[in-house]
């Protein structure tokens, strides 16, 4: 008859995880350990003073079992001793000098156990904050590509998982050294009665220690696989149950169909969850019976000997005292290694994150021109093309133009003709594909990256509504200059948000958004202004508005481009809007259509041409007759 579903046809065979891929076999397991060196580093790095003391208590501590057994040994056999002689001759005072001892002893065991913990909790939440800086580090220099693939937000989110889970880990390792040790100061006594003890008590305990590795295993593979799965619950979560989506929710009645789709998920990994958890359960019972046959025998043993008279009763004590600490050590030791293993599996996941690299940073193999300041001639495209990662399509392709400096140069085109695309390659979030961008007859990669977006304003359609104070808010646009109060206010006054803080309660200093507590939320326009302020605040040379007053009035509007042309004098500039009478301003006007070049020149030239402008622009026009 089959086994298919015992332990032991399960243990030996790779199933395939849920992500499709095969289960990790006990060799790879091992293999995972290899992350710890590097992890107890950054363990190291986090607090050197805090790693060593906790070192010291755990060794102090470990050597306290061994020492209380031993005295309670000799507490047994003086009392033994003492109760064979005529009351006249008992004397106490021996006895409750070790009693003494062994007081004093469990006191300083109970002041280690606690100061361990102590800087267990203090390490680990340095560590949480340090690794979280790392992961925010990180993920700053990395492409804004990598962004947009569903592979790197895994990746991003187990990472995200990993950064306090493993302060659990750090304090497992430390604790499992510290067991090993005490084991060996236990192991020397039971080795001194009878080595073949320590050979029935890995007996007793090594099955349960496959299982629990086994199970461990499982648990990893359908976490793991589950991550696209948890990412989109945690999604669902979020928008069922937010003030960013709750008037589409309510309008639309969404509420049905979100839950539907959470409930659909969450109950697919609790029936893949629940049967591992009994299988386990049911396994886990019949080896912890196992491993108490194993203890009692080697408990009847030592009994026997007493018995016998070849052990003292103190011995009787210390040697099955011994045995049982040491059961319960080498379970614990190998139980935690299976978690520590598991820890180690995702720890993997955690380095995993931070061995991606950026393709678009500093290249040390080239040399980096310096900025030009003033810019001389502008940005060449030539023959540019840029595809999506893992697109068929092409987002821009053969696109050959000149930005002049000192140009104010507008870009019209359908939604999805590649506009924002441009402007992210103009900026270089994106490299080309093929082709290559110049500015002063230079390639874009001559420059450093960081360097060159110092001095570039861009405010795209989506800008981030950040929930900070309204001077932050603006101060965005120059982190660096978040405490230049009069710089921050002229941003402000150039943005016409000045008139949106007047009106706050707290004036730059309200909180803005309804996520903390005291936050003023604005309208569509009143953000609007404060992200243009963002674009003052950086006083580029190059500045790019993406759809800057979509949602703004007319006024507003009108006064918006008042100011932009004062305040864009001398500097290069790119325009994004759908607006006719907005993008009449600038100097030149290039059309794009399916990501291809159609045609350049002023309102006048363009309209005289009877192009696709023409036709854009009459089009627009009869919607205001």
């Amino acid at each position: 008859m089959a086994r298919s579903d015992s332990f032991f046809s399960t243990i030996s065979a790779k199933k395939p995880r849920p992500d499709g891929k095969p289960s990790l076999s006990v060799r790879e397991r091992f293999s995972a350990l290899k992350n710890l060196p590097e992890f107890l580093r950054l363990v190291w790095q986090t607090s050197p003073g805090l790693t060593l003391g906790n070192v010291a208590l755990r060794l102090l501590r470990a050597a306290l079992p061994v020492a209380m057994l031993y005295v309670a040994q000799l507490i047994l056999d003086a009392v033994v001793q003492l109760s064979r002689q005529p009351a006249p001759e008992r004397v106490l005072a021996p006895v409750l000098t070790l009693v003494a001892l062994e007081f004093g002893l469990a006191v300083l065991s109970d002041a280690l156990g606690r100061g361990v913990a102590l800087l267990d909790s203090l390490l680990g939440d340095l560590f949480a904050n340090q690794t979280s800086i790392r992961l925010m580090q990180h993920a700053a220099e990395l492409d804004l590509d990598q962004f947009e693939d569903s592979a790197f937000y895994d990746k991003l989110e187990r990472a995200r998982r990993q950064t306090l889970s493993r302060t659990v880990l750090m304090s497992q390792v430390l604790s499992q050294a510290q067991d090993v040790i005490t084991m060996g100061f236990l192991a020397v006594g039971l080795v001194a009665f009878n080595p073949w003890l320590l050979l029935l008590l890995l007996v007793a305990v090594v099955p349960a220690f496959l299982g629990e590795s086994h199970f461990n295993e499982r648990s990893y593979s359908l976490v793991h696989g589950w991550t696209p799965e948890r990412r989109e619950l945690d999604y669902l979560r979020q928008t069922g149950a937010s003030d960013e989506t709750a008037k589409e929710v309510k309008i639309f009645g969404l509420s049905g169909f979100l839950i539907d789709r959470f409930r659909t998920l969450s109950d697919g990994f609790y029936q893949q969850n629940k049967s591992l958890v009994i299988k386990r359960a049911g396994w886990g019972t019949f080896f912890a019976a196992v491993g108490a046959a194993g203890y009692y025998a080697a408990y009847v043993y030592i009994i026997s000997q007493t018995v016998y008279g070849q052990v003292s009763i103190g011995q009787l004590t210390f040697l099955a005292g011994s045995f049982a600490r040491m059961r319960g050590l080498l379970e614990g030791i190998l139980s935690r290694f299976s978690a520590v293993a598991e820890g180690a599996l995702y720890l993997q996941d955690f380095f995993d994150f931070f061995h991606l690299q950026p393709k678009i940073r500093r290249d040390e193999a080239r040399p980096v021109l310096p900025f030009p300041r003033p810019i001389r001639w502008g940005f060449t495209f030539e023959n540019v093309g840029f595809k999506y990662r893992n697109a068929e399509k092409w987002a821009l392709r053969n696109l050959s133009f000149e930005l002049q400096a000192g140009e104010k140069l507008a870009l019209v085109g359908e939604n999805g003709a590649g506009k924002t695309t441009l402007v992210k390659l103009l900026s270089r979030l994106y490299d080309p594909t093929e082709g290559r961008i110049l500015l002063d007859g230079h390639d874009l990669r001559d420059y450093d990256p960081q360097e060159l977006r110092q001095e570039i304003g861009v405010i795209f359609q989506d800008f981030v509504r950040f929930q900070l104070p309204a001077g932050q808010n603006l101060a965005v646009g120059r982190i660096d200059q978040k405490d230049n109060q009069p710089r921050i206010e002229q941003a402000a006054q150039q943005s016409l948000a000045d008139s949106v803080i007047a009106k706050l309660p707290g004036g730059y200093e309200q909180m803005i958004g309804r996520r903390f507590n005291g936050g003023v939320d604005l309208s569509g326009g009143e953000w609007q202004k404060i992200a243009l302020g963002r674009a003052y605040m950086r006083d580029a040379q190059l500045l790019i508005l993406d759809e800057p007053t979509a949602a703004l009035d007319a006024r507003a509007e009108y006064e918006v481009f008042q100011r932009f042309k004062e305040l864009t004098q001398g500097k290069t500039a790119v325009l994004i809007s759908h607006r006719f009478s907005t993008v009449r301003m600038a100097d030149r006007i290039l059309v794009i259509e399916n990501g291809q070049f159609q045609e350049i020149g002023s309102h006048e030239q363009l309209l005289a041409r009877g192009g696709r402008y023409a036709e854009l622009f009459r089009l627009q026009a009869a919607g205001y007759q």
